[in-house]
């Protein structure tokens, strides 16, 4: 049980003192203990804040978790802080990532030290609210901004500095240790207090948090998740308690007063220790409930069969009682008794309490992130601080149980409980208002949760038995810290904190993006509308230009420039013209882009008018036309090696037969051809002999001449064509974020073999199935081929096939990836990769985490209306594919609108199936396409799946 003592007496007197005192952030007071830290390290460090001064007892304090800091860095392995304060960071204040967390730096060293290898000197450990301070915001009334004016900044290799900022760095995410009792707790909870920025706790969020009773009775109406027996007896319970329905085991009984209470508490306390929902419980614990009580009580044990001493501790905590607290008489569940090979033990057995992190990702989703075990003595109540720390599987294995598939089981239980009270949590604080929640961007972004085990019906069930704000972390901290020194064994496997640094990532992303002016330059298609809710979502203030003065999206703008941008050959006179309407309409823009291939080029050279970022025009007019871009690396060598010209394809540029004769003499047949500036893979194919050659560079030049053609594929910078060498090998997508030259994150994914002689993509898998160094390999080459163009800014896609010898370029797309390649990242591993280009397109480096992780599998095909009219017609109708996306048994992304068939023809629709491998992804999917009539004969999914077995 987690609020017990750690001392031998459990059955403490009343009026005891505070027993489990979490330190000035929890609500104590006083000056700090000394002497605490045995070690070495300088003492004549700046601690001083300028210009905010410090008492005695605060400067006490500060010094305490200084030297509390320097304790668990040594422990850890790392080197002491050093002290540049006196050289104060002068930074780009309100343009940065900054991380800002006040609080015990043990509690939360996990997420200090991730947040220094994820976000390198943005992750701040305040160790006095002195630093930081609060200014009101312009044009927000009543929400202040937080400045950091002096902070510990982490980077990675666990390296920290002791900083001073000048000026102060505005926060974009804040987390605070909070506690409602005296000094430095009050202080941290008004500092949370309805601010601009992202928080991940507040006071009134921990006081809902801290209400056993109320956490109690929400996970188990809402969550599923089994809790404690428990009967409480509430005085003046909060209105979230009040007309909620009772739960099975879970008796609320509303008293009027706190006096004169003793025949009722007498008859309740009879009847629910005669109850069956004790089961064999042999003891109750007896305990106050509600948020002053955190750490400050004593737990009182008794026999259940000791009716008069459990109903005279009752009476006499009610005296105790304030509004909306309660008393809470629960069952101490026993040991659970495994079946163990050394036969059974002479003791009192060992009992497991389990420590879950569970954090909030993309998509309010809760992810269990870790779980770490206590083991101890049977006969007595487990609490953090008086056991050390384990995996599941050793301390399972300790208790006697040590089947695999068993523990797996319990390892699933915990993770479905554990998740289940995080939605229960985050659909509480959906409904309250933003003054309840203490402030508008106040939210629940991570939570422990305290399991014991017990035996249920034959099968090990968890059961909750508190959530905290920063146990459970500092106890899967201190796991991670067994492996601190290299010499005593392999690092710990994923830190418990880094789904959290991934939403204060992504939180502070929209904090730095909100209210951005952007200048969009093409709307595109239909498979372009999560551009227009996206930007709602984000709060960015978009204005478009778009040649088509009808498009939908013009009415989803601030401002609308119609403009004829068809001519792409006359993009350089276009983009004098469209910066001096932008002047003319008096638009203030903090970044311009283009997700649209036949804009990219003009969007270059309009933001080079404006004075705007973008990677340089001549580095998009290499990219853009695919045969400069091969023949350009070929011409790569180097050094650095390895050099870009080892990825790029020999080919021939193609505007004329007599290019084509050319070509097929220098050129290695059989080859690929295409359009030069194509896009969706139309008019792309496989040619074997010079015959074909030339039969396929006059069909093209006869049908697809310009942009009434084929609208959207290019033709609008012409009809040219190139011939390359075809490579045999598995085709990929690497969506790539650079900026400032710098590789910021890659997505793999994997494609199906196509239907030949043509190229339209057919089938897709993410993450990738290749093996981590030919992954590493393929995210190298499309960083370098972009390198070796010039793309030094932005997102961008790069496909490739991996061959024999390696990665050989296929082409670089310079702008987001297309088709259900953005949807999938968000889904998959929760990074946007549109937030990511208009954080480029501003000058601003993407919040990213520096290792994305799939949160598991996805597996799709594309439709083609060619193959599939009469099923899209009927049993796969985008009506009934829309319905299957909304209950979750599919992902659909639609990509045309009309079912319009025709020769040269781009996908109609990708649909696709989740799972937590491959396997079960690819076997859903199939099974799925077979029943909707998507597979066929002529189109054989089972073969266009075959590459991701």
């Amino acid at each position: 049980l987690s609020l017990d003592p750690s001392g031998p007496e459990w059955d403490c007197p009343l009026g005891s003192k505070d027993l489990e005192d979490e330190g000035p952030w929890g609500g104590g007071s006083g000056l700090p203990p000394t002497g605490c830290f045995p070690g070495s390290w300088r003492q004549d460090v700046g601690l001083d804040c300028k210009g905010s001064p410090e008492g005695t007892e605060a400067r006490a304090w500060t010094v305490y978790y200084y030297s509390l800091l320097q304790s668990c860095l040594q422990q850890a392995g790392l080197p002491e802080t050093q002290d540049r304060s006196q050289a104060p960071r002068t930074g780009c204040p309100g343009a940065e990532v900054t991380l800002c967390v006040l609080g015990s730096p043990s509690t939360f060293l996990p997420v200090l030290l991730e947040g220094g290898v994820q976000s390198p000197g943005n992750m701040l450990l305040c160790l006095s609210p002195a630093w930081l301070m609060k200014v009101p915001a312009p044009g927000q009334p009543g929400e202040a901004a937080l400045l950091v004016s002096k902070a510990v900044s982490f980077h990675p290799g666990g390296l920290t500095f002791l900083d001073d900022f000048v000026p102060p760095r505005r926060a974009t995410y804040f987390l605070a240790g909070l506690g409602l009792g005296p000094s430095r707790g009050r202080e941290a909870a008004e500092l949370a207090r309805d601010l601009t920025c992202p928080t991940g706790a507040s006071a009134e969020l921990a006081r809902l948090l801290e209400d056993r009773l109320l956490t109690r009775q929400l996970l188990a109406q809402q969550g599923g998740v089994a809790v404690p027996a428990t009967l409480a007896f509430t005085y003046k319970p909060p209105g979230l308690l009040r007309g909620g329905d009772s739960s099975p085991g879970l008796r609320l009984v509303e008293l009027s007063g706190k006096e004169g209470q003793e025949t009722l508490v007498r008859e309740e306390v009879e009847a629910f220790l005669r109850s069956e929902a004790l089961g064999d419980v042999l003891q109750v614990a007896v305990k106050l409930s509600g948020w002053r009580w955190r750490g400050r009580q004593a737990l009182h044990l008794h026999p259940r069969a000791e009716l008069g001493a459990v109903v005279n501790t009752v009476l006499a905590l009610l005296e105790k009682l304030e509004e909306e607290e309660s008393v809470l008489v629960e069952a101490v569940y026993p040991p659970v008794q495994l079946p163990c090979s050394d036969g059974p033990s002479p003791g009192p057995g060992l009992a497991v309490r389990i420590c879950a992190v569970v954090c909030r990702t993309q998509g309010d989703r809760p992810l269990l992130s870790k779980v770490v075990c206590g083991v101890g003595r049977g006969d007595r109540p487990l609490r953090h601080h008086n056991s050390l720390p384990r995996t599941l599987e050793v301390a399972l294995a300790q208790c006697g149980l040590g089947e695999e598939a068993q523990v797996a089981a319990v390892r699933q239980r915990v993770k479905a409980a554990a998740e289940a009270a995080l939605t229960a949590m985050l659909a509480l604080e959906a409904g309250l208002s933003a003054e309840q929640r203490g402030g508008r961007r106040a939210h629940t972004d991570f939570l422990g949760v305290d399991f014991a085990l017990t035996a249920a019906g034959g099968m090990l069930t968890p059961v909750a038995l508190e959530l905290n704000g920063g146990l459970c972390l500092e106890a899967c901290g201190a796991l991670e810290g067994l492996w601190a020194a290299p010499r005593l064994g392999p690092a710990a496997a994923e830190a418990a904190a880094a789904p959290l640094v991934e939403t204060m990532l992504r939180r502070s992303a929209r904090c730095l993006m909100e209210g951005k002016q952007l200048l969009v330059v093409g709307a595109g298609g239909v498979s372009k509308k999560f551009v227009w809710e996206a930007a709602r979502d984000y709060g960015l203030q978009l204005h478009l230009v778009e040649s088509d003065p009808n498009h939908f999206a013009s009415q989803l703008v601030q401002t609308f420039i119609h403009f004829d941008m068809t001519e792409h050959r006359r993009d350089e006179e276009n983009a004098r013209l469209l910066a001096e309407l932008v002047r003319a309409r008096g638009l203030k823009l903090d970044g311009c882009f283009s997700y649209w291939d036949d804009c990219l080029v003009l969007t270059a050279l309009l933001c080079q008018e404006l004075g705007l970022p973008c990677s340089p025009p001549a580095a998009m007019r290499l990219a853009k036309k695919k045969s400069l871009t091969q023949l350009h690396l070929l011409r790569h060598h180097g050094p650095p090696w390895p050099a870009p010209s080892l990825h790029a394809v020999p080919c021939c540029p193609l505007e004329s037969e007599a290019d084509v004769e050319r070509a097929v003499h220098q050129v290695p047949l059989p080859g690929v051809m295409k359009l030069e500036f194509g896009a969706g893979a139309v008019g792309v194919r496989l040619v074997e002999d010079a015959p074909q050659c030339h039969e396929h560079f006059s069909r093209i030049t006869r049908d697809l001449q310009g942009e009434a053609d084929h609208p959207g594929i290019g033709l609008g910078w012409g009809n040219a064509m190139l011939l390359m060498e075809f490579v045999e090998g598995t085709e990929h997508d690497v969506d790539l974020v650079l900026f400032g030259g710098r590789l910021l994150a890659a997505f793999v994914s994997d494609n199906g073999p196509t239907r030949l002689p043509g190229f339209t993509e057919t089938a897709a898998c993410m993450p990738t199935g290749l093996a981590s160094e030919q992954e590493a390999q393929m995210v190298q080459a499309a960083f370098r081929c972009c390198l070796g163009c010039g793309l030094l800014d932005g997102v961008f896609n790069v496909e490739l096939k991996l061959t024999g010898a390696g990665p050989r370029l296929i082409e670089i797309n310079p702008r987001m990836g297309g088709f259900y390649l953005r949807d999938w990242i968000l889904e998959l591993y929760g990074v946007d990769l549109l937030l990511a280009a208009v954080m480029v397109a501003c000058g601003l480096r993407p919040a990213l985490p520096t290792r994305p992780r799939a949160r598991g599998h996805l597996v799709g095909v594309m439709c083609l209306v060619s193959q599939h009219l009469q099923a899209l017609s009927s049993t796969a109708s985008r009506e009934t594919l829309q319905a299957l996306h909304d209950r979750g048994l599919l992902r659909l992304n639609l990509l045309e609108e009309a079912l319009v068939p025709g020769e040269y023809e781009e996908p109609y629709c990708s649909v696709a199936c989740a799972g937590s491998s491959p396997t079960e992804a690819r076997l859903r999917l199939l099974g799925l396409c077979q029943g909707l009539g998507i597979d066929g004969p002529s189109y054989p999914v089972a073969h266009f799946l075959s590459h991701f077995k």
